[in-house]
């Protein structure tokens, strides 16, 4: 009676526990996830303090991501070597740390450095959390907590802007990093009273040549891309890094294929369904930057709206994917991925569709319902996607199979971005020719136009021939925004080309199998 009560016992502390652990790991990663949008809308405003030009603030960005890049790839060995718990506080800490120092940043320079050091944390901090909800977690609950723990990651680059743009515009700017100092002490004691030790396990030394090799291939890679649109092919130095980069890269793949106990276990690679679920999520992520960074432009740039008031419009889809994550996640658990992720697909599909038939006159309500369904679609398919995949990874290779995702993803979202922002500017020139040359004296509907502005113009006083310029100015003002919305329009539908491949791919998902069927099939890899 004694021992069957100890054991309900046990298994009700057991069951609270790895809710408390997701909480804490939902904490550190909202964090970290919104810092990566959050500082964007303050670099006009860190231009002035500092009196330092575009290329000068544009490393307070540069230095984050290309001090990420290497530090995901060690986040596998080094939880293994000290344990999840250790890591995790040391990520939090090093982050709340640079967060700090950001904070109170006297100089451009000094901005860079503390930078860097918040980067040391926060590009651990989403890998180890993966890790630790996979030890915590048991498989037949892991798509509702995963799906928990997808709200923060996609809630914070949606509140990002907004919360940036009422910070920058009524408060001062130095609050959007000083305020995770206590938020991230919270974490860090949180983390601290209520993780468990992971078990640890030995190594066989530390993989230098990986180590080297992964850092100059994605640091190489990650600062030619960077440079998005604006990247000169004619230019040595990004030919040069470019080829250093793949050759580094691929000196990484042969040492980590050969290497007993390499940096990143390449080999995990063989397991087909997480093979599948990075392919898919990694096109997927391609095909959600043109929500992310296009419809901002849309409406700053042609309408006119702030960036909090753009963070409003973009919200109902953060709303909407936050309240179907956890939804898709219940679903993945009782279903299967395949039956979850493909009517989401469809949905992210045919709402980013009505997305890119934008036009000069649309209003905000639309965008925003658009968005929300949007987000329904977003939230029923990320996090399957991911679960399936991490699922079939054997238990001892989850915090190296979960560093591997990241620098996948974050390298394929880079290629993304850029391929997308160059594909944008691009049509807006073709599209900017097309539409100017229909502008001429020898149109009617131009001399029509040209007329009116001339006229309202000398109504107010404007001389003649003053009148004139400002008319054809005019006119060809409204052909540039035309042309940038037709652009935006265009890349938008390339991301619905891009989506659209990853369906087929849902579909050679496996439906739900059974406990055996799992356990047997992680025997294989033990």
């Amino acid at each position: 009676m004694k021992a069957a009560a100890g054991h309900t016992n046990a298994g009700h502390q057991d069951n609270l526990y790895k809710w408390l652990a997701l909480i804490v790991v939902v904490v550190g990663t909202f964090m970290a996830i919104l810092d990566t949008s959050i500082v964007n809308i303050a670099i006009p405003k860190m231009m002035n303090v500092f009196g330092v030009s575009t290329d000068q603030i544009q490393w307070v960005i540069t230095a984050y991501m290309l001090t990420m890049g290497p530090v995901i790839p060690l986040t596998g060995y080094l939880s293994d070597t000290f344990g999840t718990k250790k890591m995790y506080i040391w990520a939090l800490g090093a982050f709340t740390v640079g967060s700090a120092l950001c904070g109170f940043a006297w100089s451009n320079s000094a901005m860079i450095v503390a930078r860097i050091i918040q980067a040391l944390g926060g590009g651990m901090i989403m890998p180890i959390s993966m890790s630790i909800i996979y030890q915590v977690i048991p498989a037949k609950e892991r798509g509702m907590a995963l799906g928990i723990w997808g709200i923060a990651a996609m809630a914070a680059p949606a509140i990002g802007p907004t919360l940036s743009g009422y910070i920058v515009e009524h408060l001062n700017w130095r609050l959007i990093f000083t305020i995770n100092i206590p938020v991230g002490i919270i974490g860090v004691i949180l983390a601290g009273l209520l993780l468990k030790e992971s078990p640890r396990k030995p190594s066989r030394g530390f993989d230098y040549l990986g180590f080297v090799s992964s850092t100059v291939g994605l640091v190489s890679i990650l600062y030619v891309l960077g440079e998005g649109s604006t990247i000169d092919w004619n230019e040595f130095k990004n030919v040069f890094l470019l080829v250093l980069g793949i050759f580094s890269l691929m000196l990484f793949a042969a040492n980590e294929l050969t290497r007993d106990d390499p940096l990143l276990d390449l080999r995990v690679l063989k397991i087909w369904p997480y093979t599948l679920s990075i392919i898919i999520s990694s096109i997927t992520n391609i095909a959600l930057f043109g929500g992310v960074f296009l419809l901002p432009l849309f409406f700053q740039n042609l309408q006119g709206y702030s960036a909090m008031q753009t963070g409003l419009i973009m919200f109902p889809g953060a709303v909407a994917t936050g309240i179907m994550m956890p939804v898709g996640g219940k679903l993945f658990d009782k279903f299967g991925a395949k039956p979850v992720v493909i009517p989401g697909l469809l949905i992210l599909m045919l709402s980013t569709y009505q997305l890119s038939r934008l036009t000069l006159d649309t209003n905000s309500h639309t965008v925003m319902w658009l968005m929300a369904v949007r987000g329904v679609g977003l939230g029923l398919a990320m996090m399957p996607i991911t679960t399936a995949g991490m699922n079939s990874v054997p238990s001892h290779l989850v915090a190296r199979a979960s560093a591997l995702q990241n620098v996948i993803r974050q390298v394929a979202g880079s290629v993304g971005i850029t391929i997308l922002t160059t594909i944008m500017t691009n049509r807006q020139a073709v599209n900017y020719i097309r539409l100017a040359e229909q502008v001429s004296y020898f149109d009617a509907n131009s001399v029509e136009l040209l007329g009116r502005i001339q006229g309202w113009l000398s109504q107010q006083g404007v001389p003649a021939g003053e009148a004139q310029g400002i008319s054809v100015s005019t006119v060809f003002g409204l052909v540039a925004k035309e042309a940038a919305v037709q652009a935006i329009n265009d890349t938008l539908f390339v991301t619905v080309l891009i989506i659209l491949v990853t369906i087929p791919l849902a579909l050679l998902m496996r439906g739900k199998k059974s406990s055996k069927q799992k356990d047997e099939h992680l025997v294989m890899f033990e």
